[in-house]
């Protein structure tokens, strides 16, 4: 199965890193105020960047890394990463 790190926008344009097993399922429970205690009072939330890996340690681990990147560091990540891959969700 694979685990992805993803990253959404959220409605006050911060930007929250986490990651899961089931994308698709994961951002609606984020929508839902289900997910996160950060993005609950910041929905809606979109996506706008994952990766994928095939264990849950690799996934924990870049979110971990990410999750120390400054602002400018993760909107650079999102620069080189382009929004036309990512599933509508």
């Amino acid at each position: 199965m694979a685990c992805y790190t993803y990253m959404v926008e959220c409605r006050d344009k911060s930007l929250y890193t986490g990651w899961t097993n089931d994308l698709e399922g994961r951002i609606r429970a984020h929508n839902a105020k289900k997910g996160a205690k950060y993005t609950k009072s910041r929905t809606p939330v979109r996506l706008v960047y994952y990766e994928t890996f095939a264990t849950k340690q690799e996934a924990m681990r870049r979110e971990y890394e990410i999750k120390r990147y400054t602002r400018k560091q993760k909107l650079a990540l999102l620069c080189r990463k382009s929004a036309d891959a990512l599933p509508h969700v």
